[in-house]
Formats: structure tokens, sequence, C-alpha cells
């Protein structure tokens, strides 16, 4: 059967446990085999990156052969990205940025196949290149994949409980960022409206059995503030941030004693 550890970080999520991921904006997947035995999941994201299908998918052999579940965020809601990114063997993937609940639906339809949804058949990598039993593959398939969508606009912010009706979605996941820039406080993202708004989306999401998740920068402090609001899973920084941020912190620990 396929291997998959996406069902580890649910069991996580289930059992009240915070689990914790790592974005991923550099094309170079030695940066995935590297941060695999530090984190619960990866978040690869094609939506703000120059990083290719090509460079996504070194990412996905990484992250499942360093035993990391593996979540790619699309640029769009195209069918055809959909297509490619688990086809590829993405174990979740994420909608940026949708305004509609009806939006949102056609996503996730897209995401799995008949009857659950529309998704064309057409894998290599899942199926491992066909070796695979294609009914045993389907079922697990549409059981499996971990379908996302991100609250980043007030529009969809309106039509929160259409949304959570839909199913075959598994989670909601917040974009503090964006979101506080369609509620026109952009970076103010620890402002009270905007603190409420992501504990309403988190505190219905969790009542609709949905999972809850945030993007953010790794900022600990920051994450606090999301799991007080109810958020369980994180991607808190990416591959950047911890090359600098380690940098930083060695240099300035070794500068005092020799200056």
């Amino acid at each position: 059967m396929i291997s998959t550890h996406i069902n580890r970080m649910r069991e996580k999520l289930q059992a009240g446990e915070i689990v914790l991921g790592a974005g991923i904006t550099m094309t170079d997947f030695a940066v995935t085999e590297a941060l695999a035995p530090s984190v619960d999941f990866f978040w690869i994201d094609l939506e703000h990156n120059a990083t290719t299908t090509e460079s996504m998918l070194g990412h996905l052999v990484a992250a499942r052969a360093g035993g990391a579940a593996s979540i790619v965020r699309i640029p769009n809601n195209d069918v055809g990205w959909v297509k490619r990114v688990l086809d590829s063997g993405a174990e979740g993937i994420i909608l940026p940025r949708s305004y509609s609940a009806q939006e949102v639906a056609a996503f996730v339809s897209a995401c799995r196949y008949p009857p659950m949804g529309t998704r064309g058949f057409g894998p290599r990598r899942p199926m491992q290149y066909g070796r695979l039993n294609q009914q045993e593959y389907l079922a697990q398939a549409n059981r499996d994949v971990f379908v996302v969508a991100q609250v980043e606009t007030v529009e969809l912010l309106s039509e929160l409980d259409e949304v959570l009706k839909i199913e075959g979605l598994d989670s909601l996941v917040l974009g503090p960022q964006d979101l506080s820039g369609s509620m026109g406080r952009l970076g103010d993202t620890k402002h009270p409206d905007v603190v409420d708004a992501m504990k309403t989306v988190a505190s219905k999401a969790r009542a609709a059995g949905k999972f809850i998740g945030s993007g953010l920068g790794a900022d600990p402090e920051f994450a606090q503030v999301l799991i007080d609001c109810g958020v369980q899973w994180l991607q808190a920084g990416n591959d950047f941030e911890y090359m600098i941020k380690g940098c930083e912190q060695a240099f300035n620990s070794i500068r005092p004693e020799h200056s």
C-alpha cells in the first residue's frame, strides 16, 4: 500500500498534540532532507516562491524518505495544479486565498476521486508507477489525502459556516497576514479584531470536526497566540528563517567572547 505519514499527523492532532512543521521555499531538496527529523510535516509553498513542479517532486521524495508528512500549497484554484501536485505524491494540499464556499467546494471535489469528488485519474508516483491495485489505491487515496482551505479573506470568513459543511474538507488553516490585510490591518496580526476572527475560525472548525492550522514565521510568541486561539498545527517558520536565525544566534554568541 501507499507509504503515508499524514495519518501519523492526524493521530497526533486527534490526541491533542501540537503539530509543528517547516515551510519550504528553496528549490534544493537537501533542505527538506536535512530538516525532516526535526518536523512533523513540511509546508511546500508554490504560491509565493519560484519552486517548480520538478523541485517540488524532490521535496516530496525527501519528505517521504525522512518520515515527515508533505503538504503543498498551490498557487490558485486551478484544477491543473491539483492534479500535478497530488499525482506527484503530495499527502496534503492547501488552497490559498479563496473567497467563497463555492470555490472551496470545487477545490475539495477536485482533490477526491469519484464518487466522493471529480478528481481525474492519472497517478504515477502515488500508485507506485502502476504496481498498486487500482481499487485499493483509489480507496486509500480518498481516505488519506489531507485537504485544506486557507482562511485569508473577509469574504470567506463571512461564509465560514457554509465552508465547514463541505464534506471531504479535512482542515482549515489561517493566513494571519493576509487575513489582517483583508480586515484593513495588514501586519497587525495581534490586533483584537484579528485575534477574535482567528478564534472564531478555530472554534467553529473544531466544533465542526475539522482540524485547524496556521502559517506563521519562526515566532514562538505569536505561535502561543495562535495556540491560545485553538490552533492545532503550525507551520512555524521556513527554511531561510532558520538559516538566518541560526547563523545570527551562533555568531552573536561567539563575538562577545572575542571582542
